[in-house]
């Protein structure tokens, strides 16, 4: 029955295609009764025998909320109705917004940059807003690229309202599992919804929007997405959607207005200081030197090449471990006057002595258009181990977790080639290697560009 050039309700002439699913489609349809006509979109339900009630319920409350909202970035609501011709169909009416889903420009490629991602963020928790402020709260609970439209004038609109929710969930009654997997938190499944619950959604959508894989693509740690090993955007920033994903809901943002807010000051968040920039000179292309407050790393960023130097730790037990091969070294030397094994105590002290001077050597990493070199780098100038990868091998630039050495419980920065990996920042915080990863990667995505 239903084909292009259909007339529903005699009034909706059928056009095209959008979308299907078991009992349910979507078209692109000329609306005959507006002069001149209009192009809207028709959401159809076909009510079989085999049709869980509950389908047709989450239909007819996406069309009584729809008729409720007014505003702006939401397709406004047009018309209801239903037609009995062999198959009962339930036909919505909506406006159509010209434009792509960010789901079919990933498909196509498209890669969005952190100005884009923030845009869009800010534009859909301002929608967020308008729902999660309304009473009751209107609760989306299918944000995902699919349901969001970059209209032809470059805005963000919000679609699909098919998972809504209009009211809290009532202690001990049944519910509709909804949402899509990797978009939706746990809770969620758990048919206990609240407006954080959108914020997750948004999170992982702006992941996806970063990084080009969906959220479920993508490892985990503790149930938490990981995917700043494969972005270059802001600490902030990243900081920011962590906590919009945070598995505990408790530790999200709690309300959208919220989120807007710390996004638009992300220098306040606290979860993240930002890195501040100490430019050596005025000059295009000049070396900078970028320093992490509070933090006793260094950086040295130029067009040739960047340069990181993490200075050693426990300088009070290093001290101690040298004066202890120093008095060896004596205790040896006084020794052997009498007797050789002497000798002995004083080698004991030198390679004590050597090692705690190792102990606290500085690592210094240098990445320039040939190679990846790290070093660490002593007092003594005969002792310094460095080690040196090929720039154009260089496949990915992580911050990881450390699993497998029980020394090392934090995380670390790996860089990966096809046939080697270099590892180092053991002893420093996430912040700090996540500053480290992400100005690595932009030197480096730079240079490639």
């Amino acid at each position: 029955m239903l084909q292009e050039q259909t007339i529903l309700h005699n009034r909706y002439r059928l056009q095209t295609k959008l979308g299907q699913t078991t009992g349910r489609q979507t078209w692109l349809a000329e609306d005959l009764g507006t002069t001149p006509t209009q192009t809207v979109i028709v959401k159809l339900l076909a009510f079989a025998d085999q049709m869980n009630w509950e389908t047709l319920k989450l239909f007819e409350r996406e069309a009584s909320i729809l008729r409720q909202l007014d505003h702006p970035k939401i397709p406004k609501y047009q018309n209801y109705f239903s037609i009995d011709d062999r198959v009962l169909w339930f036909g919505l009416v909506q406006d159509y917004i010209p434009g792509n889903s960010l789901k079919d420009l990933l498909v196509q490629g498209k890669r969005f940059s952190q100005t884009e991602v923030r845009k869009i963020a800010s534009e859909i928790l301002a929608i967020l807003i308008y729902l999660h402020e309304l009473s009751p709260p209107v609760l989306h609970r299918d944000l995902k690229p699919s349901n969001l439209i970059l209209g032809e004038d470059q805005q963000i609109y919000m679609i699909d309202f098919g998972a809504v929710q209009d009211r809290a969930a009532v202690e001990g009654a049944t519910f509709t599992v909804v949402g899509t997997y990797g978009y939706a938190p746990f809770e969620q499944f758990g048919g206990r919804t609240v407006p954080a619950s959108d914020l997750y959604s948004l999170g992982a959508t702006l992941i996806h929007l970063l990084t080009g894989t969906a959220p479920a693509d993508l490892p985990q740690d503790k149930f938490r997405i990981q995917f700043n090993h494969v972005v270059s955007v802001s600490p902030s920033l990243v900081a920011w959607i962590e906590k919009l994903t945070d598995p505990d809901v408790k530790q999200r943002f709690s309300t959208a207005r919220q989120a807007l807010t710390a996004l638009k000051t992300p220098q306040t968040h606290p979860d993240r200081t930002p890195r501040q920039s100490y430019p050596l000179s005025q000059s295009p292309g000049s070396a900078k030197t970028l320093r992490y407050e509070n933090s006793r790393v260094t950086m040295r960023t130029s067009p040739t090449q960047l340069l990181v130097q993490i200075p050693g730790e426990h300088q009070l037990a290093i001290a101690g471990g040298m004066l202890g091969g120093i008095g060896l070294m004596a205790l040896g030397i006084v020794l052997a006057v009498p007797h050789p094994s002497g000798f002995l105590f004083l080698i004991i002290g030198i390679v004590l002595f050597l090692a705690k001077i190792h102990t606290s050597a500085t690592t210094v990493a240098v990445l320039n258009h040939q190679d990846f070199t790290l070093s660490r780098e002593t007092t003594l100038p005969f002792y310094t181990a460095s080690r040196r990868l090929i720039t154009c091998d260089i496949n990915t630039i992580q911050n990881i977790i450390h699993h497998k050495d029980p020394r090392h419980a934090g995380r670390v920065i790996t860089i990966q080639t096809n046939a080697d990996d270099l590892s180092f920042a053991q002893k420093l915080s996430r912040n700090e290697c996540a500053w480290i990863v992400q100005e690595m990667n932009c030197w480096l995505n730079a240079q490639r560009s």
